[in-house]
């Protein structure tokens, strides 16, 4: 055993194995990932759409009757989750009057209107995760608040800043096309609304379309079938603190065992008569220890104090010096691991001994993990299949400590699908796997959303720019081109917000906050009498700058277990998608580049608006 660190990262090296020991488990790796991996890849997943839209169909808001709009605002804001009340925040604080929010859901809360399940918490720690809390004034009560507490939340910063009269509930933006002869944007919707605004800002969500497994037969399922995120409690009963009495004595499966499923089972465990679980590949589930906290614990009497906590936390799960862990939990405490799914640690040094090194601490990091299904779960054959057998970073990391105990019930079973690489196919009245059918009553699909697809994306959202190109088309032709990753070359006045060609973390409303400053930022100048619309060198330049430095996680995950992390088994290649030098240079890098740099791609409009001063 050695006393070393690895390079870069000050995390101590636990020892290095004897290395039959590490090749068994490199072995071990592959021979479970080869269980899991699938022909069809990401096509084995269906969109709720079409004979499958009474998946996503809103089970909590009856759409209110109203006559389509016809007018004109300052900025439409694509999506009222916490992006776009973000966005519409940070343009209210500039001064921007007419704001007009339009959400798919009855409500703001984005991802939180939606997912309502039993058991719903947070996974990043309430205090960094809530936005705006030095703004508001709100303490969270919880270290991991509840959804229902969040989604309150992004009420509350939505109504501080008066965001809710213009605003669009039950509603879907169909189009987006330039006007060149108004210079404004012309919004349609799915309820006849057709409105112009003369700025737009999308901000659509990573977590806005639910999947489906496409198991053959599941059309043919004759019990009752919900997807988590619209959680049918007029059949379950209860509410997401549980008391579900409608599931007494009801056979309920569980697809899926990601976040969402850890959150969910130990629930349904409580209430229903008997839950099977269909599991393809176990996560890790690490400890959560959530408690009551007051505004004392987290230093809540000091101006600023959210902002510290949340800059601290961002800092060091990008793998930058702190001399304090402000939250101290599993995200920090494991932060080195998660280098190979930031692009955000440091380069430089000895590659080769870094990647030796975090080899070791990953492997110590599972051991550790399976050691705690071994110490939770009483049924050896049970906590074996419920053991993860991949690297750290290959799945996102999960917490609970009630999800390995529901398994030491014997109303709950597990069933494992990795030899048949999921479920075979659905009839009737049950799930059938490796030959044998289990009946059911109700089945629930746990299985997620497309992660980082957006409307714009998906082709759901056609945005049609100067001279009618479509945005989709361009990027399906030439890849996309942003610059910063907010705005494109013959799409003016349109600020996106999201993951693409910008910086990501694992705690995103921290990113989508610094996101909405700029897209206020940059509306504000244009404001001002000018258009921000990057040129073709300005995009080769960003594009250039991305690809640069990428770093090179391809070989790491092309032999990770199958998961959206990369595309089911099929790798995630290199490219320039991520800032590659971390959030925390990237909102250092967008500050600097609007005091020093914003007023030089200014323009003034063809309407012969002024050049304003920044």
């Amino acid at each position: 055993m050695t006393d070393r660190h690895i390079p870069d990262a000050g995390i101590p090296d636990p020892g290095i194995p004897d290395p039959e020991e590490l090749e068994a488990l490199r072995e071990r790796y592959r021979h479970e990932r080869e269980r899991r991996v699938r022909p069809d890849g990401v096509r084995q997943y269906r969109s709720t759409d079409a004979e499958f839209g009474y998946y996503a169909a809103d089970p909590y808001t009856e759409p209110a009757e109203r006559e389509p709009v016809h007018d004109t605002v300052d900025v439409a804001v694509v999506g009222g989750g916490f992006g776009g009340i973000l966005a519409g925040a940070r343009l209210r604080q500039r001064g921007v009057e007419r704001i007009r929010i339009v959400e798919q859901g009855g409500d703001f809360g984005g991802t939180w209107y939606w997912n309502r399940y039993p058991g719903i918490h947070c996974d990043i720690e309430s205090h960094v995760y809530l936005p705006m809390l030095d703004e508001t004034g709100h303490v969270p009560g919880w270290k991991y608040s509840p959804g229902e507490e969040i989604r309150r939340h992004a009420v509350r910063i939505a109504e501080k800043f008066a965001l809710r009269p213009d605003a669009l509930f039950s509603t879907t933006v169909t189009s987006l096309a330039w006007d060149e002869a108004t210079e404004a944007w012309l919004v349609t919707t799915d309820r006849g609304d057709a409105f112009r605004a003369t700025y737009v800002v999308t901000a659509t969500g990573t977590l806005s379309e639910p999947k489906l497994p496409g198991i053959p037969g599941i059309e043919d399922f004759a019990g009752h079938t919900f997807h988590t995120s619209r959680w049918d409690y007029a059949y379950t009963g209860g509410t997401p603190e549980g008391g579900m009495s409608g599931l007494a004595g009801k056979r309920v499966g569980v697809v899926g065992t990601g976040a969402t499923g850890i959150q969910v089972i130990p629930m349904l465990a409580e209430d229903a008569g008997h839950v099977h679980v269909f599991q393809r590949t176990p996560s890790t589930v690490d400890v959560r220890a959530n408690r009551r906290t007051t505004a004392e614990d987290v230093g809540a009497d000091r101006e600023g104090w959210a902002r510290e906590r949340r800059e601290n936390y961002l800092r060091i799960v990008s793998g930058q010096p702190e001399e304090r862990d402000l939250v101290a939990d599993g995200w920090t405490r494991s932060a080195v691991l998660l280098e190979k799914l930031l692009p955000s640690f440091r380069r430089g040094g000895d590659r080769k001994a870094f990647e030796a090194a975090y080899e070791v601490a990953d492997a110590a990091k599972m051991n550790e993990l399976r050691a705690r299904v071994e110490r939770s779960v009483t049924d050896p054959g049970t906590a074996e299949r419920l053991k993860p057998w991949y690297r750290y970073a290959c799945k996102r990391p999960a917490f609970s400590d009630a999800y390995y105990q529901a398994f030491n019930r014997s109303d709950v079973t597990l069933v494992d699908t990795a030899d048949t690489h999921g479920i075979e196919r659905v009839t009737a009245h049950g799930v059938v796997v490796g030959g044998t059918t289990y009946e059911l009553d109700c089945l629930i699909f746990a299985t997620g959303f497309s992660v980082g697809t957006s409307g714009i994306l998906s082709g759901k959202l056609p945005v049609h720019g100067r001279g009618g190109e479509q945005l989709l088309h361009r990027w399906g032709q030439e890849g996309p081109r942003t610059l910063h990753g907010f705005t494109s070359n013959g799409f003016p006045h349109l600020v996106q917000m999201g993951t693409l060609q910008n910086a990501s973390s694992v705690n995103f409303t921290h990113i989508l906050d610094e996101q909405a400053v700029h897209a206020a930022a940059l509306i504000a100048a244009e404001a001002g009498g000018a258009v921000i619309e990057p040129s073709r060198e300005d995009e080769d330049a960003w594009t250039a700058a991305l690809a640069e430095d990428a770093p090179d996680h391809e070989g790491f995950h092309a032999e990770c277990t199958p998961g959206y992390y990369n595309r089911e088994g099929r790798g995630r290649p290199n490219g320039p998608l991520t800032y590659p030098h971390g959030a925390v240079a990237f909102h250092e890098l967008l500050g600097r580049w609007r005091e020093e740099s914003m007023a030089a791609i200014l323009r003034p409009r063809a309407t012969g608006g002024r050049q304003p001063h920044c």
